[in-house]
């Protein structure tokens, strides 16, 4: 046998023996999963109420510091407590477990043994010592002092309290039968402002009145060093801390434009589902950005100058009435599996399009008719979102249902192609689908009906209840279609749940409006981009860069994304000359004359020279007004305030 041969017959039995081999490989059986914390029963938490006090005066070292003492019904042996995890208006799992240090239970003087569950580990099992009446717990919750550990909630001048992130509860119990009593003490001279009830004051320590812990959640405290705060009415009150004195200087009129969000929202609702309501806003560049909706009160942030830069800062204007009508859409009115009797229970976020997509609606809506925004900065937000849709490709594989899911999966970390993958869509393009069903119930009735009579249907009844009623897709067709008659679930059906759909204009349409390009931005995107510094050409090469030529996001199958320009990279040249916004906008200009493109990028360390081949002009989507003649159409009118208005002089 030579030696090819002998080679060949190895290699064929080795071939033949690897089936045998095969079928001795270790192969384990799964250990079953042990399941030792209990889910949540309607029933009181037998041991009592528990107390709360939390030590934030520590704003050089940003640590909260918090003691927790909790009650133990008798022959209680072991203890399960849970950190909060699934965050009501995050609509996902963020608790925030990996700030949580230095923890420590007590019974009496001795310390006690704990376990963090395995499987979830959001819960501490403790063995509670023979006659224990209570147990107490001692931990720090580290705040991040850096936006890249975190959402920053102190500073030198304020901060941000969300119990949720510095509060432990006892498993097995709807969080609405757990009692508790809050006490925070602050740094000597601040303010606080919070929707809780019952505030007593001792020094520079605050308590407030025994709650549930499901309320005490759902009220969060802004303070601060410099605090206003101004009365809105319907017992509604702005309260604002700042970064400094001086950009609390509100003047009158601009309050006044708060005083008719107030009003305007009352008027589309037809109830005020709160008792008294906490507008909590952060003037600040120096904590954290936040818009997080509760039943009532808001957190809200916005920049140093929002007050005395009053028109630089327009476009920025619809977060508080997003958030405001979130006390309706969302924490009054609920999906009824968005919503859950503890925060261990997962979320079901596919109806997200009923909960923030009709919010970012009424947000807009109220901005307009309060005077908050202008109408063609309104109008610019429409079409910027209008625009993005009809050049996303994500739209033909995912639909608006399902990007509801987001929140869940992707936290809103940055994606590579977000025009590919989609983000959290429900958002603006739910707004822009309960345009177009404001727009066929105007339609369908002759002008006699709008979403303002659905919205009294479905938000409208038991005037001061801030408890939750939820409610199923079906509801929203059977309400929709006792205003206006119509296939209101097969809209749904197609708008919502079927992916590949065209960009939602038509509610825009039909509301005497049309989408247009420009080569000017409008004037929504032209303050936003001067705000962030950034240069938006997403809707013409396709990319947006920031200040000094890096690539922020590549429009997927755009000339620049076919280019091989992607996000992470930098324009160091454009047509031979150092980069500038000024030359690139110039270059795209005069490639509508058959003008180069040519655009030398930086990654990394490699330098390249690419070619954009596009020869359609600088474009930015604008709205214009189709409807002939000049009488009010039907967007004019959705976006037209409901309140008595002051007649016009010499009329």
């Amino acid at each position: 046998m030579n030696r090819k041969t002998g080679i060949a017959l190895a290699v064929l039995a080795m071939a033949l023996a690897a089936p045998a081999a095969s079928t001795n490989l270790s192969a384990p059986v799964a250990v079953p999963l042990s399941r030792a914390v209990p889910d949540a029963v309607d029933a009181r938490y037998p041991g009592g109420a528990m107390r709360l006090d939390v030590d934030a005066t520590d704003i050089a070292r940003g640590a909260y510091r918090v003691t927790q003492t909790i009650p133990v019904a008798p022959g209680t042996a072991r203890l399960t407590l849970l950190l909060p995890q699934w965050l009501p208006g995050n609509h996902g799992p963020r608790g925030t477990m990996a700030e949580l240090a230095d923890l420590h239970f007590y019974a009496g003087e001795q310390q006690l043994s704990w376990k963090r569950d395995p499987v979830e580990v959001f819960a501490f099992h403790i063995d509670v010592p023979a006659g224990a009446t209570t147990v107490v717990a001692k931990f720090i919750h580290t705040s991040p002092l850096q936006s890249s550990e975190g959402r920053i909630t102190m500073t030198q001048e304020m901060l941000n309290l969300q119990w949720e992130k510095m509060s432990l509860y006892p498993a097995g119990h709807y969080v609405r039968q757990i009692r508790v009593v809050p006490s925070v003490t602050l740094p000597q001279g601040w303010t606080a402002a919070t929707a809780l009830d019952g505030a007593r004051v001792q020094g520079n320590t605050l308590s407030w009145a025994e709650t549930s812990y499901e309320v005490l959640v759902d009220s969060p405290i802004f303070a601060g060093k410099y605090f206003r705060k101004w009365d809105l009415g319907q017992n509604v009150t702005l309260n604002v801390v700042a970064d400094s004195p001086e950009q609390l200087n509100a003047k009158p009129e601009q309050i006044e434009l708060h005083r008719h969000l107030v009003t305007e929202a009352r008027l589309a609702f037809g109830a005020n589902h709160f008792d008294h309501y906490e507008m909590l806003l952060a003037l600040t560049d120096r904590m954290g950005g936040i818009g997080l909706e509760h039943h009532r009160s808001s957190e809200n942030q916005l920049e140093p100058a929002a007050f005395t830069e009053w028109a630089k800062y327009e476009f920025d204007r619809n977060l508080l009435p997003h958030e405001y009508a979130h006390s309706w859409s969302g924490k009054y009115r609920r999906p009824a599996r968005l919503w859950t009797p503890d925060y261990r229970q997962p979320m079901q976020d596919d109806l997200l399009w009923t909960y923030e997509g009709q919010d970012q609606f009424w947000g807009t809506v109220l901005a307009a008719r309060s005077g908050l925004q202008g109408k063609d900065v309104v109008l610019g937000m429409l079409a910027q979102w209008a625009g993005g849709f009809s050049v996303q490709a994500g739209r033909r594989w995912r639909s608006v249902e399902d990007t509801g899911h987001d929140p869940v999966f992707a936290a809103r970390k940055a994606k590579p192609f977000p025009s590919l993958a989609r983000s959290e869509d429900y958002y603006t393009e739910g707004a822009l689908v309960w345009l177009e069903i404001d727009q066929i119930i105007r339609q369908k009735t002759a002008g006699k009906r709008s979403i303002d009579d659905f919205a009294k249907l479905f938000f409208g009844m038991n005037h001061g209840d801030y408890g939750q009623l939820t409610f199923e897709a079906d509801e929203i067709v059977t309400k929709l279609n006792q205003v206006a008659p119509y296939d209101w679930a097969s809209f749904i059906e197609t708008r919502i749940n079927t992916p590949g759909q065209p960009a939602p204009v038509a509610g825009i349409e039909l509301g005497g409006y049309t989408l247009v390009w420009k080569d000017e931005p409008n004037a929504f995107e032209k303050a936003r981009m001067a705000d962030a510094k950034q240069l938006t050409l997403g809707f013409s090469i396709g990319i947006t860069l920031d200040k000094d030529g890096k690539v922020l996001a590549t429009l997927w199958d755009s000339p620049a994304f076919n280019a091989g320009i992607v996000p992470g990279a930098k324009l160091v040249a454009v047509n031979g000359e150092t980069y500038d916004a000024d030359k690139l906008k110039a270059a795209i200009t005069a490639a509508k004359n058959g003008g180069p493109i040519e655009l030398l990028v930086q990654r990394g360390t490699r330098f390249q020279t690419v070619t954009v081949n596009y020869s359609g002009g600088l474009r930015w989507p604008w709205l214009e007004r189709a409807a002939p003649g000049k009488l009010p159409t039907g967007l004019d009118l959705l976006l037209s305030p409901k309140r008595p208005m002051p007649k016009s002089k010499g009329k």
